[in-house]
């Protein structure tokens, strides 16, 4: 028996006489290597070969791709560029018989798409011995037999090839036959005739002896039988039989009947038939008839597998006289493949800013059938942002047509179909989804162009004013909003100090109270930043308007305490009814209905004397002065606002009923002072200031009266109005709402040097006043004969 395989000898023999050659032909690329080497064994350097670095190897994604789909017998050592080979390569199960044995395989090479031709001619060695297909063959030769009779020996079989396969024949030194070699047929040659008395029995020992080196060999014994006379052999109608089989024919097809014929008679002439040598893999495709000769398929044949067999046929008679015949069957092609797509490269995920025409895949297209059945078209579908590219022989190119934006689709379903040209057609498709990576292109957008916010004031540190949104159409950090105050100033004083904003929620909170008194709006600028790199950013300006509330009471401007003492004024006895007697001037540093304040008398000595104006605060009287009314009038005025809940302020105004002031009693003194503790000390120096300055205070009025004897003249021509610096700051004149209207205008005359005893003569610019109205003002101890008004304005609450 033969034995298959490889000793370290033979492939060391193998390796010396291996020329591993190169050929550079248009960029293709041919090794010459021995079948049987080593796994990561070394064929050749690409990179070298084809003059580029190893470096662009790496980065043109440098594969080698083989055809049909086949096993990836070489790979690519990316560190160096140097082919190896990546799985054992057996020359005689890859290629059969054939003389020559060339692996095709394809280099591929990216950005941009290329293609090289890589053949590797596989070398055989001999590492297979010479096999008969049985290890006893047995002839029954008639002793009739003549000098020169040849009887055909099956001959070796060596799944090497070439110098590597049966060379010679050896025939053991015996009596009777010598060995006869023509046209690769073994026959024994009967030398010497047979005498069957003589010996019945003859056993041979043929040798078949390869050309390897060390050669290799196999042994059959051929046993001979002596018989009796028997003259002919079978004969076939045909040395060769050829027939032809379209591929995957049905079980049972008949492929071709071989026919053979024997002259003799009777059993002698009987004629059986069996296939010759033939291979394990063909003795699974096919059957034959013994007795009829009828060779039938009894399995599936492929095309794309063997295109061709051939086959030996014995034909033997009833006492072992054999002949043999040939058989080729041709097995054709039919459209039975459909094309099989393979993605050999795809960039996943896309940068969406990436510029139409780039190349982002790479398809390979093959079809294992022949001619026009294995001519293939590819498409996708339409309304895709991509395009097929025909590259090189069955390679596309996956190329962007358009611009891509993520944010409009961030997946693609790619359906790549192929069809080829048989008859009928076969197609196949193959999906291919394909993402868009994000890339930093939008910037954040506020879903307003502008924001208001209204807070009340007096808020409490904080409270939240109000939210602030953006949206980032990209993706996870490129997409993810940041939200802070832009630097500014607000009243000189940084806008962080009135305002802060949650940098992940974009809501903005008050930081101190406000206070509408001091302001009433102001602006800030909240920019949207997102994650990216580099990030980009959007500005948006919020409105804050402060509402105010009723926080602060009325003010009375006018008439104003100094101190302890009260403003007196003088109406002269003939006043008519309707007369402007004084007006109660005050001011609210709340706004709007918060500032709308109006006037009321709670409390009057003569309570159908005198009127005030609901929101002038003009002090009228009803009805003409008479005899009988009482010479000291006061008034308690409350001034209230409009707020809710309403704030009041109230004042007491002191009036005298007089033509002059000769007729107004002794001034007492009204000096005190709500503490206790101290009150002595006050009334001693009031007392010493009364009687220090009483005789020259009599002795001026008495020169005054003197020299206007004849209607009441005023003390002093110096006359000052009231100034607007008398307003507090920040206090508007609202006309009808209690302010100070600019249609009245007043001069008031004071004497020098008195804080407790001092007058004051007011007069009037409007047509409806007094024509000469005095007035003075004195202490609350001069008006102890008013009756009950001796509280003061701070001991008055009016609801």
């Amino acid at each position: 028996m033969g034995y298959k395989g490889s000793s370290s000898l033979g492939l060391l023999c193998g390796f010396a006489f291996l020329t591993l050659t190169l050929h550079l032909t248009y960029g293709d690329l041919s090794y010459s290597i021995p079948e049987e080497m080593k796994r990561g064994s070394f064929i050749g350097n690409i990179a070298k070969d084809l003059g580029l670095d190893v470096a662009t190897l790496t980065s043109r994604k440098a594969r080698v791709d083989s055809e049909r789909n086949r096993k990836r017998y070489c790979e690519i050592d990316q560190r160096n560029g140097d082919l190896i080979i990546a799985e054992r390569i057996d020359r005689d199960s890859l290629c059969g018989k054939k003389a020559a044995c060339v692996l095709k395989l394809e280099l591929v090479l990216e950005n941009p798409l290329e293609l090289k031709r890589l053949s590797l001619h596989i070398q055989d060695i001999n590492d297979n011995s010479p096999q008969f297909k049985d290890d006893v063959v047995k002839l029954e030769i008639r002793e009739s037999a003549y000098k020169g009779a040849r009887f055909l020996i099956e001959e070796a079989h060596d799944a090497d090839v070439g110098q590597n396969a049966v060379q010679t024949y050896s025939l053991e030194k015996n009596d009777n036959f010598v060995l006869a070699i023509e046209r690769n047929t073994v026959q024994l040659v009967l030398d010497t005739e047979l005498d069957r008395e003589k010996q019945q029995h003859i056993n041979l020992f043929l040798t078949a002896i390869d050309g390897g080196s060390p050669p290799r060999s196999g042994t059959v014994v051929i046993q001979v039988t002596v018989l009796d006379a028997n003259d002919n052999a079978p004969v076939f109608s045909q040395d060769v039989y050829k027939a032809s089989l379209p591929e995957n024919a049905p079980l049972d097809t008949v492929v071709v009947i071989v026919s053979a014929t024997d002259a003799d008679e009777g059993v002698n002439g009987d004629v059986t038939y069996d296939f010759g040598h033939v291979s394990d893999e063909d003795e699974k495709l096919f059957s034959i008839d013994r007795k009829t000769g009828k060779i039938t398929i009894i399995g599936v044949t492929d095309f794309e597998e063997e295109t061709s067999f051939e086959i030996r046929v014995k034909a033997r008679d009833g006492l072992g006289l054999t002949s043999q015949a040939k058989v080729i069957i041709d097995v054709t092609d039919v459209n039975d493949n459909a094309p099989v797509i393979h993605l050999k490269s795809l960039t996943n995920p896309i940068p969406e800013n990436v510029a139409p025409g780039t190349e982002v895949g790479i398809i390979n297209v093959q079809d294992a059938d022949s001619e026009n059945n294995r001519q293939v078209r590819c498409s996708i579908q339409q309304n895709l942002p991509f395009k097929l590219v025909p590259s090189i022989e069955n390679y596309y190119a996956l190329v962007t047509t358009a611009e891509l934006d993520r944010e409009v689709v961030s997946d693609y379903n790619i359906t790549i179909t192929a069809i080829d040209e048989g008859s009928p057609p076969l197609s196949s498709s193959k999906s291919v989804r394909l993402s868009v990576a994000d890339v930093n292109d939008n910037p954040p957008v506020f879903e307003e162009q502008s924001y208001s916010a209204y807070m009340t004031e007096n808020n409490k540190p904080g409270s939240t004013l109000c939210s602030v949104t953006a949206r980032d159409p990209d993706w996870r950090q490129n997409g993810t909003v940041i939200y802070s105050l832009l630097p500014d100033e607000v009243n000189s004083a940084p806008v962080s100090s009135y305002l802060s904003v949650n940098g992940d929620t974009g809501v903005i909170h008050a930081v101190k109270y406000f206070d509408y008194e001091q302001f009433r709006s102001f602006k800030v600028h909240v920019m949207a930043r997102d994650n990216g790199s580099p990030p980009l950013s959007s500005n948006v300006t919020v409105s804050v308007f402060i509402t105010d509330i009723n926080d602060n009471s009325p003010q009375i401007l006018y008439p104003a305490a100094e101190g302890n003492s009260f403003m007196t004024e003088l109406i002269p006895k003939a006043a008519h009814g309707g007369s402007l007697v004084s007006k109660v001037i005050s001011v609210d540093a709340d706004s709007g209905q918060n500032a709308w304040l109006s006037y009321h008398i709670v409390k009057s000595t003569d309570p159908g004397l005198f009127t005030i104006g609901l929101h002038s605060g003009e002090i009228r009287t009803q009805r003409d002065i008479s005899e009988s009314d009482s010479m000291k009038q006061n008034l308690i005025v409350s001034v209230k606002d409009n707020g809710q809940p309403s704030l009041s302020a109230t004042c007491v105004l002191y009036l005298l009923i007089s033509d002059n002031l000769e007729e107004v009693p002794e001034l007492k003194d009204m000096s005190y002072d709500e503490n206790n503790s101290k009150l002595t000390s006050y009334l001693i120096i009031a007392l010493v200031s009364v009687s220090t300055f009483f005789l020259t205070f009599i002795i001026v009025i008495l020169g005054v009266r003197f020299c206007r004897r004849g209607k009441p003249r005023l003390l002093f021509d110096g006359a000052v109005a009231i100034p607007s610096a008398y307003l507090p700051p920040n206090y508007a004149e609202v006309d009808g709402t209690g302010t100070l209207r600019s249609a009245y205008n007043y001069d008031a005359y004071l004497t020098t040097g008195s804080r407790t005893s001092d007058f004051k003569f007011v007069r009037s610019y409007n047509d409806n006043t007094l024509p000469a109205d005095e007035t003075l003002r004195k202490t609350p101890t001069d008006f102890e004969a008013f009756g009950d008004f001796d509280a003061s304005p701070e001991e008055i609450n009016v609801e």
